[in-house]
């Protein structure tokens, strides 16, 4: 029999950057990236599609690349969302079961999430997450009800809520790439799979995502998921600022804010001058770093204010719900110098940058720069990628397919990918894998088959 291994594609569409990673998991856990495609992003502002042709070309462009370094044609692809459309809610719903001496199982927990579908939403939109916190059976609370015996089981659910346009309009992108949108996720989730850790997660933590258009944010606390939301602000607004107070180009802007930019104005003499180049023959520009510093300050710290904002709103500041973690920060604009400082000092919490080398392995991690916070989201798509491939995981390796055709008539499931080891010369393919509804059955699995089918009815 031929030797296979499971890959899996993430596909992070940014408000800056386009980045797809392919990898897949080694013997020790590890997940190896074996190929890394970025490109710049044209056709997305604030987290939401505006142009369908721009971001198909730059998703198409970023593909190739990853393709080129691999070596594997990419068809199927985990997707993340997010943007200012998202908010979400808390909310709480209870089944009355007819045979209290059976004990609950799946198909109680299904009854119980098919019903929070059925609330009532806002015109547009539609549930992306439903996500269970804790259980009561009888008024018994419980992390775990399966297995228990009760007539009444009740829940307390997180509720995450988008726009069902802008959500097909991605669909609609990665479809026209050429690709299949396998399964689909919360971006904040994703980054919190790359970046936190389970003692994080149990102690109370919040992630910060900092990325081109939007600032996300995911409150863990028990180990669950407590609050959610999208400030339609990140680091391109920062830039946007220099680029009006300084009076030069953005592509300048965004260089001196990577290269000189600081949260922390004080460090900067009145003396510290940065020259520009002029436009086409003029004179050179000269920029003092305080002023500099001094214009990204106010912008950042009216960000690093809405979220905390945000925390509080949670009740970060009950002695129940206390994120004794801290704050870790993620996305593009976590780079800053002295932001952690600067978000520590408005907090008040300790804050740390969000690395996910501690996932990864292989050559390509050092060579390509790929373990930084700028990377996070699309690592825990690779990540969740390759979670859905184990959950569909089958043991009769006779059901794999080489056509995509059947994959497509079953796209309301979660697809797998396989690549086949051939030699070196030869350029590796990948083949889709239906998966076994029978092992569908988690609420995560369920939630996706049901998301994608709606896609794809729409068209």
């Amino acid at each position: 029999m031929m030797r296979t291994n499971k890959i899996a594609v993430g596909l992070d569409i940014g408000t800056t950057k386009i980045v797809a990673m392919v990898g897949r998991k080694n013997e020790h856990g590890k997940i190896e990236v074996l190929g890394v495609g970025r490109s710049k992003s044209l056709g997305v502002k604030r987290g939401v599609v505006t142009h369908i042709t721009q971001t198909v070309d730059s998703i198409k462009e970023a593909v190739e690349q990853a393709e080129k370094m691999s070596g594997i044609q990419i068809r199927d692809v985990t997707v993340g969302i997010a943007g200012q459309h998202i908010r979400s809610l808390q909310h709480s719903d209870y089944i009355t079961r007819p045979n209290f001496e059976d004990v609950i199982d799946e198909n109680d927990l299904k009854k119980l999430v098919s019903q929070v579908h059925k609330l009532v939403m806002l015109p547009g939109e539609e549930i992306i997450h439903v996500l269970p916190q804790e259980y009561k059976v009888d008024s018994q609370e419980t992390t775990e009800p399966i297995g228990m015996y009760g007539s009444r089981l009740e829940a307390n659910f997180h509720v995450v809520v988008g726009q069902v346009a802008s959500i097909k309009n991605i669909a609609r992108c990665v479809k026209n790439a050429g690709l299949n949108l396998t399964a689909i996720t919360l971006e904040p989730l994703a980054s919190a799979d790359a970046t936190l850790s389970s003692e994080e997660k149990e102690a109370g933590v919040a992630l910060v995502d900092i990325g081109g258009g939007t600032t996300d944010i995911a409150v863990f606390k028990d180990n669950m998921i407590r609050h959610t939301s999208v400030i339609p602000y990140g680091g391109n607004v920062i830039t946007e600022d220099i680029k009006v107070g300084c009076s030069i180009i953005e592509r300048q802007a965004e260089l001196m804010k990577e290269k000189y930019g600081s949260a922390w104005p004080g460090e900067n003499k009145e003396n510290e001058i940065i020259s520009i180049p002029g436009l086409r023959g003029r004179e050179p520009k000269e920029i003092s770093m305080k002023r500099l510093s001094q214009i990204i300050h106010a912008r950042t710290q009216e960000i690093l204010e809405q979220c905390y904002q945000e925390l509080r709103h949670y009740g970060c500041e009950d002695q129940k719900r206390r994120l004794i973690a801290g704050i870790v920060m993620t996305g593009g604009g976590s780079k800053l110098k002295h932001i952690r400082q600067l978000s520590e000092y408005i907090s008040g919490m300790d804050v740390r940058i969000g690395y996910s080398d501690e996932h990864l392995v292989g050559a390509l991690v050092e060579e390509q720069k790929i373990s930084g916070p700028e990377f996070a989201t699309v690592i825990g798509l690779l990540m969740k990628g390759l979670e859905n491939a184990e959950d569909y995981e089958e043991d009769d390796d006779d059901e794999i397919v080489s056509e995509s055709d059947e994959l497509e008539e079953n796209n309301a499931g979660i697809g797998l990918q396989t690549v086949e080891d051939t030699t070196e010369d030869t350029k590796k393919s990948v083949k889709a894998k239906i998966p076994n509804k029978s092992k569908a059955s988690t609420i995560w699995s369920r939630w996706t088959d049901k998301f994608i089918q709606m896609i794809n009815e729409s068209e």
